[in-house]
């Protein structure tokens, strides 16, 4: 006999973790399986470079409310890493230097044109797709719009950069509906969402989350055990996981990333639209590098070009003897953040008088359990799939950070999507009850 619990929980990442504690703690039996060896999923913590270093997700921010929440329930304490005292940026090949002002200010002009009709488009970013009228936008990519402005070759290069650093993908794949949707859900305020994508971080490791969310949660979360197989109808369903142990349950909650989807063996299949969206994949494919250098240094921000290994690079942690730099790149292919070498070349693009005593960083566009990093996405897909990706079918349902309205592809949005899924699980399992 099949060992039989209410909810299945497919997946111990953020969404995952909040979806299981909100039904777990309302009476449900839930079982949580995470093929990986820990929790967290994209987000992970670990302890390199002398620091913990957030291998997935950075940042958070108290205009992010559903994150914000957590942190508050748990009493959480947040921290940033030092302020920048210099700034690097390209002009062709040419290093310019100056202050993080110096910056701000000559990306304003192309930022406040490329975004003044953010509130237009998405007067409510709670409801992504309010305005009816979206699908005429959603067909760009944010390179067209950049192209558009016909900036100046250092406004160009350093607005680039920047969003490069927010994106992690070449910008002709990405939609330019993203860059709306994250400065919507800063109010429309492109600075204000600058800093909420990029600032703030909690001060122990962003692993105390999902540490407390876990701990919090009556749950049976299972490591080591990767699902192989659903099969559902509308009265359940039956999961395969491990070496072939099977679960019935009554319902099944599936947080599994956009780009890996398809990968799981479900019958009867999924929509035809969560799959060609999963198919087409998010248009991340960048990577992150954490690089320990010689000190003393001072902490400075650093810009260079989308066509780079390296985009982007910022002081995260700083002492009289060394310091961590984190950089991110807009294409994985680029450079492998594990190489030394590579990375010391990378750095050369603004300065050649930095060395590299260490890196760290993870391929997560190899991951098979991610396959990609945060979720941008491509032109058409968010008026295409938004809605399609996050209804329910029959006893399955869908949490992840990549499906959020407000804050897709960041914690908020898989706290806000694991909350959806739970209560909605929850009112579905209650109805059903003789």
């Amino acid at each position: 006999m099949s060992e039989q619990t209410d909810v299945v929980v497919i997946g111990a990442g953020v969404a995952g973790l909040i979806t299981a504690r909100e039904l777990a703690n309302r009476g449900h039996q839930v079982v949580v399986l995470e093929a990986r060896d820990r929790i967290g999923g994209r987000l992970w913590t670990d302890r390199r470079l002398g620091q913990n270093l957030e291998i997935g997700g950075n940042w958070l921010h108290w205009t992010q409310p559903h994150v914000w929440a957590e942190v508050t329930r748990y009493g959480l304490e947040v921290s940033r890493g030092p302020r920048s005292e210099e700034t690097f940026w390209l002009a062709g090949n040419e290093v310019r230097r100056g202050n993080l002002e110096d910056f701000m200010s000559l990306i304003d002009p192309g930022m406040t044109r490329l975004l003044e009709d953010t509130m237009k488009w998405l007067p409510r970013p709670d409801a992504p797709l309010t305005n009816p009228n979206l699908a005429e936008v959603d067909q760009y990519n944010l390179q067209e719009m950049l192209d558009k402005l016909d900036l100046s070759e250092d406004e160009r290069n350093a607005n680039e950069a920047a969003w490069v650093g927010h994106f992690n993908a070449p910008l002709n794949q990405c939609a330019y509906v993203n860059a709306l949707r994250w400065t919507a859900a800063s109010s429309g305020h492109w600075h204000l969402m600058h800093e909420a994508s990029a600032i703030y971080r909690l001060k122990d490791g962003n692993d105390t989350l999902t540490k407390a969310i876990a701990e919090d949660a009556n749950a049976d979360i299972r490591l080591d055990a990767p699902v192989t197989a659903v099969r559902h109808s509308s009265g359940g369903a039956i999961v395969t996981y491990g070496d072939g142990q099977e679960i019935r349950a009554k319902k099944v909650v599936i947080t599994l990333p956009q780009n890996i989807l398809h990968k799981l063996d479900v019958q009867p299949a999924l929509s035809d639209a969560k799959l060609a969206a999963s198919r087409e994949k998010t248009a991340s494919q960048g990577v992150k590098a954490w690089i320990r250098v010689k000190g003393p240094i001072k902490p400075f921000f650093a810009y260079s070009a989308q066509d780079k290994p390296l985009s982007v690079i910022r002081t995260e942690f700083v002492s009289d003897t060394d310091a961590v730099l984190v950089g991110f790149g807009a294409a994985a292919d680029r450079i492998d953040v594990t190489d030394i070498g590579q990375v010391q070349e990378a750095i050369k693009v603004w300065r050649d008088d930095l060395e590299v005593l260490e890196v760290a960083g993870h391929q997560w566009m190899s991951d098979p359990y991610a396959e990609e990093t945060w979720q941008i996405q491509r032109p058409g897909q968010l008026t295409k799939y938004h809605r399609e990706q996050q209804a329910s079918e029959g006893a399955l349902h869908f949490a992840s950070g990549d499906i959020a309205n407000i804050w897709a592809g960041f914690f908020d949005g898989a706290v806000e999507s694991g909350l959806r899924a739970g209560r909605n699980v929850h009112e579905e399992l209650n109805q059903e009850q003789p």
